[in-house]
């Protein structure tokens, strides 16, 4: 089958499914993931994965991190800036923690079980936010804070995984060779972090300002684009995920006056072909043929997935000075993973943090947690 009538079968099974998803009170992405597993190897065999479909999902991860960095609220942050840190730090290190010694226990190995640790230390917030609307609930403190948190999740979240891809470089590399090598990729690492304060303070603005000038059809867009591109091939130029450039791109974009129409219109490319091809994708690297073997992680995982991050949140918000009440919403607000836990297993995947088997058990525990977050957060708003 050509790759156009390939497309055409994602685009109306994902929109299908998705819409399925939405219908049942869960994300779509879960219908996404979940076509992609029906139509792929794992079951009728229909699409398998190829080169252009791994393009087109790239470019998807990249358009959704670039969009995740644009949304990141950084006035939210400062506005509860001190229950959003407390309640993220708790959330990132109780998973990390405790999932990375559940994984050792497994017989992972170090780097592998922290990996494991920090997918699962991400939230979605985007599937809490749509159960703290139907409670009117998402202007209040707790809505507030669960929000603020889930921004420095992700910042969090990007900050670790870029060591940890650092790191993976590291293992391979025994001679003074590989020494000086790994000391110059370093170097450029920090002076690509240096050059994201740069582009947030002054290039990203200066830039977004010319684009309004510009007598070019979508000249905001396209600048938009030019820089979520730019920052992604850089980053993968010093070793890192371009994920994680496009991520800092959106951030600095998101600071300009630019970021509503800019955040619409890129939205509506990624969600129109690129961003449901990237979750088809994961599902098309689905296997049942370990499940069986895998199941009793399967199970540990997912329960401790769902007890570190409503723990992490209950322990954060509670040391700030919210009630037993209050603190459970937040907790329950933050289990949820969705895109963020599976944009993470995807990167370390890509990477080689993970092997295929693995990847496939962490993709299952994702998509487990995050189908019981909107129910949890439903009956603790109730």
């Amino acid at each position: 089958m050509s790759f156009i009538g390939i497309l055409i079968i994602i685009l109306l099974a994902t929109t299908v499914f998705g819409h399925i998803s939405a219908r049942l009170g869960m994300p779509t992405v879960i219908g996404q993931l979940l076509i992609g597993i029906v139509i792929g190897p794992a079951l009728l065999n229909i699409v398998q994965p190829s080169e252009l479909i791994s393009n087109f999902a790239e470019i998807g991860v990249i358009l959704l991190m670039f969009i995740a960095g644009i949304e990141s609220d950084m006035k939210q942050l400062r506005r509860f800036l001190k229950p959003a840190i407390s309640v993220a730090l708790c959330g990132v290190l109780l998973p990390i923690f405790t999932m990375g010694i559940a994984s050792i226990l497994f017989g992972y190995s170090i780097l592998e079980a922290t990996f494991i640790g920090a997918v699962f230390a991400a939230t979605s917030v985007s599937i809490s936010v749509v159960v703290l609307r139907e409670f009117k609930t998402l202007d209040s403190k707790e809505g507030a804070t669960i929000l603020g948190a889930a921004v420095a999740d992700d910042i969090i979240g990007v900050l670790i995984l870029s060591l940890l891809i650092a790191l993976d470089g590291s293992t391979s590399t025994t001679s003074m060779h590989s020494g000086n090598t790994l000391f110059t990729k370093f170097v450029f690492q920090g002076i690509f972090f240096i050059s994201v304060f740069v582009l947030v303070r002054w290039i990203a603005p200066l830039i977004m300002h010319l684009s309004n000038k510009l007598l070019v059809p979508a000249s905001r867009t396209i600048c938009a684009l030019i820089i979520c591109l730019s920052m992604a091939y850089i980053a993968e130029i010093v070793g890192l995920s371009g994920a994680i450039g496009a991520f800092f791109a959106g951030i600095a974009v998101g600071q300009t006056n630019t970021r509503e129409i800019v955040d619409k219109y890129i939205e509506s490319i990624g969600d129109a072909i690129f961003i449901p091809v990237f979750f088809v994708n994961i599902g098309l690297s689905i296997s049942f043929d370990n499940f069986l073997k895998s199941s009793l992680f399967v199970v540990v995982m997912t329960i401790l997935a769902i007890l570190t991050k409503w723990l992490g949140g209950f322990l954060g918000s509670k040391l700030t000075g919210f009630s037993n009440k209050s603190s459970n919403i937040v907790g329950a607000g933050m289990i949820a993973r969705g895109e963020m836990a599976l944009i993470t297993a995807q990167i370390g995947f890509s990477a080689h943090l993970l092997q295929k088997n693995l990847y496939v058990d962490i993709i299952f525990v994702i998509v487990l947690a995050t189908v019981v977050a909107p129910l949890m957060l439903r009956n603790t708003l109730r």
